[in-house]
């Protein structure tokens, strides 16, 4: 995939684009009420960002998760992330 802004992205961030598609197609049709598969997800996520995600971070997002997933957003899980400095 050659596309000059993913490739600007890949430079300043590190992050692999087609690693970030990959896990968008994961997520448009996964079941945010099975444990394994948020928890597929998350790891996912760390894995990609180069940030490993602690045991006890990870649990808490599954429960958010799976608990009020209609409720969650990108806002919720950063404000969740900012805590754990």
């Amino acid at each position: 995939m050659s596309n000059p802004l993913f490739d600007n992205i890949e430079k300043k961030t590190g992050v692999n684009m087609s690693d970030v598609l990959k896990l968008v197609n994961s997520v448009q049709n996964a079941n945010f009420k099975d444990e394994a598969t948020v928890r597929q997800l998350i790891r996912q996520v760390g894995s990609i960002a180069n940030k490993p995600v602690k045991k006890e971070t990870e649990d808490q997002l599954v429960n958010t998760i799976i608990n009020q997933s209609d409720q969650v957003n990108f806002n919720t899980i950063a404000k969740m992330l900012d805590k754990k400095k």
